[in-house]
């Protein structure tokens, strides 16, 4: 299952039934799981850790070492789930002593040329669509989906279930469960269609339009905001989960529509 044009180094640790294709270069000090294809032309540095049954294409490189000059050689890894695609020149850059390794979680897709830099620690089930790129330590929840060419500032943190609209740029926290659009990126809504889709109920998909209406269309002033919703929101998970996340926003988050 290695073609014979691909150079796999001895020490690498290869699962059962992996294929690995012509020209492809597996160096020492990785681990690729079961059932994953390698495609051709890939590039698969030391410190690199892919699950089970992934597929990798052309052009991909993955645990090369950070763009940051800060890096002193340290050993870090990068940690892919199971189950992910990665597609055409995709960049996935190896941790830094911030975090010692960045992580991909398990069935997610990047598009091609989505680059994801160092210490960055991405969920289950994110979408990044092409051209679409994250600066070193950025924070991704489950199930986001970042549509085309969007691009982060440093240390941000997309929330899950959230929805960026292709070209946004991210310069501040987007919470969970919100879509966002326009320039600066403003709340638009929440993802009601992909909340539904993985079971959310329609009590639940309304507490967080009332927890979001309170928030960003109702009032400018965040803290305030926050003030309102613990006094007329019942409590819940999804009511904590939201305050905890805008209140360690030290970034800030996104514009409210007013």
């Amino acid at each position: 299952m290695i073609s014979p044009l691909a150079h796999v180094s001895p020490s690498a640790k290869l699962g059962e039934g992996v294929i690995i294709e012509a020209f492809s270069t597996i160096y020492d000090d990785v681990v690729i799981g079961a059932g994953t294809k390698i495609h051709p032309n890939v590039t698969i540095y030391p410190g690199a850790r892919i699950g089970e049954n992934c597929e990798i294409y052309p052009g991909a490189v993955i645990a090369v070492i950070p763009q940051d000059l800060k890096f002193d050689g340290e050993y870090t890894t990068v940690e892919i789930g199971d189950r992910t695609v990665i597609r055409e020149c995709v960049t996935i850059h190896r941790g830094t002593k911030d975090m010692w390794k960045t992580t991909v979680g398990h069935d997610c897709l990047l598009m091609t040329y989505v680059h994801i830099a160092h210490d960055c620690q991405i969920g289950n089930h994110v979408i990044m669509a092409s051209y679409s790129g994250l600066s070193g330590h950025c924070t991704v929840g489950d199930y986001a989906i970042l549509e085309g060419r969007c691009g982060s500032q440093q240390f941000i943190h997309v929330g899950a279930h959230s929805f960026i609209a292709g070209g946004s740029l991210i310069r501040k926290n987007v919470p969970p469960y919100v879509k966002c659009a326009r320039e600066p990126l403003t709340y638009a809504g929440i993802n009601s269609v992909g909340l539904r889709r993985r079971g959310y109920t329609d009590d639940q998909v309304r507490e967080i339009e009332d927890i979001y209406r309170i928030i960003f269309v109702q009032n400018s002033h965040v803290t305030k905001s926050l003030d309102i919703v613990k006094d007329t929101i019942p409590d819940s998970p999804i009511r904590r989960e939201i305050l905890s996340f805008i209140e360690a926003s030290d970034k800030g988050v996104i514009k409210g529509l007013i």
